[in-house]
């Protein structure tokens, strides 16, 4: 038989391991509520590296009330539930007053004498409070089932209906939610203790990772599907106020789809990470009108997909113009040209998966999907899993996989750091101050970190679309650590930031071009072919759009070409300045010879120059 209602009542602020009332209760990840008195024991956690907090290196097993939970939880996940704790302090207030002191013989076996007296404080002719009283003295377990109660002349109904009227009424003070100030709909705890609506917490997050009421960082995902809810407080407020939740939520319904951003305008232009700024100039007149409507609208979003200049095929999409994952954009800065043009800078806010798109006056449209991270103890799961299976995987025939697969998570972070920092005082160009002033300094958040890496980082667009649809940080991580590796390497590796590109795959060589310096960088090695980690559907292949494709050999030849070619060129050079210089040594002695024989004075006239003197005396002198 279920519990009754006035145990069911009090059975939401009642521990399980220990059936009194929460004592400094904790919330657990699984949802679930502890006293803290009852926690299993506190053991060091190993092989979790990120985040390299003090309170997450030690944890313990989850065995929650007679199931066993089994997760393995962080004790930095574990905080102080500030609502639960002034819901206890209600119920003790409303339904823990004096009564009456009840004794009673519980028999231990069919031996009378043996039997033990037990007795309790029972509320005046009150069930809620007798209840209450109950638990209070830990004599009503929290398992219990098939509870009967059998009303005597002495009891009051109407006093039970008005106790409960009470409570509710205390109660409902409580819960409402400290952002939307109205009633907690699916409850989420955050690790810091405060409690709100699941959706207001990720509104909230959308603009800064901070607690709305203390302000501490919370490490929570941003769309938090993969939170769970508060169980008490969730179950007591639907048991209290069902119809005002149903309400709340056929209230929030459209604005839950709206949230979602269901359908968002989408501009087929480049590569946009979270949280990095993007600069753009528009002005096709299809993108004109979507801007404009963009900030027409009260988000002013829209989302930023590449060009699929390799018309690959998409499920869902087929051989769409874009690639289906990119990131949504919020317009920070707007400036419209007089001829119409006009110059935005917006702000990734998180990415998305294009389900389904439709072409609206010239622009495309997409439905889709917003990609999230898993939890932090999802990712710290994730990195113990990863390093605790490398053993396994000795058989790896490339040394730098293993050798990134066997990293934790913080010491991927730490040789992405190192790779920035000894760039920088090598005056790398894409280091220079402009691009810092433009997309930020060096993140010390591994979070962020691989976002402003892939922004800045001269490399393919192909190889920085793989970061868009990962979900944990470490894999984000690894991505960039390939990165490095393979520079460090010294492949053959020159980039621009234009569309066209030489690439040889047996050699690795590549060229593009970069936005900011226009610089050039060469290096040499390996032939490892150069290709897209974790994104087997983006194959380095031939486009007529994008990247143009050339054998070694004849990259070899063109190159030997041009050096002969030069070396020719300064061998004529050298002989013809040997020739010259013959020709200059023998020019004074013909001179000399062939001098007596050219009248002196016509040389004169001929060059312009005045009469010599001693001429001029014997002309005079011949005269006279």
């Amino acid at each position: 038989m279920s519990p009754t209602p006035a145990h069911a009542v009090v059975r939401f602020i009642q521990c399980s391991r220990c059936s009194l009332p929460f004592r400094s209760p904790l919330r657990l990840p699984c949802g679930n509520t502890l006293c803290r008195p009852c926690l299993p024991p506190i053991r060091p956690r190993a092989g979790v590296s990120y985040p390299a907090n003090e309170d997450r290196k030690q944890g313990f097993t989850c065995l929650w009330g007679r199931e066993e939970c089994g997760a393995d939880h962080c004790l930095g996940d574990c905080g102080a539930d500030v609502l639960l704790s002034r819901l206890v302090d209600i119920f003790d207030q409303v339904l823990g007053k004096d009564g009456y002191e009840i004794t009673w013989r519980a028999s231990s076996g069919d031996d009378a004498a043996g039997s033990d007296v037990k007795s309790a404080s029972v509320g005046s002719l009150d069930l809620l409070g007798g209840v209450y009283g109950l638990v209070k003295h830990g004599l009503l377990d929290y398992g219990a089932v098939e509870i009967r109660y059998k009303p005597s002349a002495y009891v009051n109904v109407g006093r039970h209906r008005r106790t409960f009227g009470e409570l509710k009424a205390a109660v409902r003070g409580e819960l409402d939610c400290q952002v939307c100030y109205s009633l907690i709909l699916d409850p989420l705890t955050t690790p810091c203790g405060h409690t709100f609506c699941r959706g207001c917490v990720a509104m909230a997050l959308n603009h800064s990772d901070l607690c709305p009421i203390c302000r501490r960082k919370l490490n929570l995902s941003t769309v938090l599907q993969s939170e769970r809810v508060n169980k008490r407080v969730s179950g007591l407020v639907e048991f209290l106020f069902p119809d005002e939740v149903a309400t709340r939520r056929a209230d929030l319904a459209p604005d839950i789809d709206a949230d979602n951003e269901g359908r968002i305008p989408l501009f087929i232009s480049s590569l946009a990470f979270p949280t990095m700024p993007i600069f753009l100039h528009v002005f096709e007149p299809r993108y004109r009108l979507m801007i404009q409507r963009v900030m027409e609208s009260r988000g002013r979003k829209f989302g930023m997909v590449m060009h699929n200049s390799r018309g690959r095929y998409q499920q869902g999409l087929g051989s769409a113009p874009f690639l289906q994952y990119g990131t949504t954009l919020v317009v920070d800065r707007y400036e419209l040209l007089p001829d119409g043009r006009s110059l935005v800078i917006a702000t990734g806010l998180s990415r998305f998966k294009v389900l389904s798109s439709e072409l609206v006056d010239g622009y495309y449209v997409g439905t889709i999907q917003r990609i999230e991270d898993v939890s932090i103890s999802e990712e710290e799961a994730q990195e113990f899993m990863d390093i605790s299976a490398v053993d396994s995987h000795s058989l790896m025939t490339n040394a730098t996989e293993r050798l990134i697969e066997s990293m934790s998570t913080q010491q991927l972070f730490q040789l992405a750091l190192d790779f920035v920092l000894k760039k920088r005082r090598e005056g790398a160009p894409w280091l220079h101050p402009r691009v810092l002033l433009a997309y930020g300094a060096l993140p010390t958040d591994p979070a962020v970190f691989p976002w402003w890496f892939g922004t800045i980082l001269p490399v393919w667009d192909q190889e920085k679309y793989a970061l868009l649809s990962t979900t944990t940080v470490r894999q984000r991580l690894k991505i960039t650590a390939r990165w490095i590796k393979r520079m460090e390497n010294r492949h053959w590796y020159v980039h621009f930031q234009t569309r066209t590109s030489l690439i040889s795959r047996s050699s690795g060589i590549v060229t593009s071009f970069t936005p900011f310096s226009m610089s050039v960088w060469i290096s040499f090695g390996s032939d490892e072919a150069i290709s897209s980690y974790d994104t087997p559907e983006l194959p380095p292949v031939a486009t007529q759009d994008s990247e143009s494709y050339i054998t070694q050999t004849l990259v070899l030849g063109l190159f030997l070409a041009i050096f002969a070619t030069q070396m020719a060129a300064n061998f004529v050079q050298a002989a013809r300045s040997r020739r010259q210089a013959r020709l200059d040594s023998t020019q004074p002695a013909q001179t000399m010879q062939e001098q007596p024989d050219i009248p002196t004075e016509p040389q004169d006239e001929a060059e312009g120059r005045p009469p010599s003197p001693a001429r001029s005396a014997n002309s005079d002198r011949d005269i006279g």
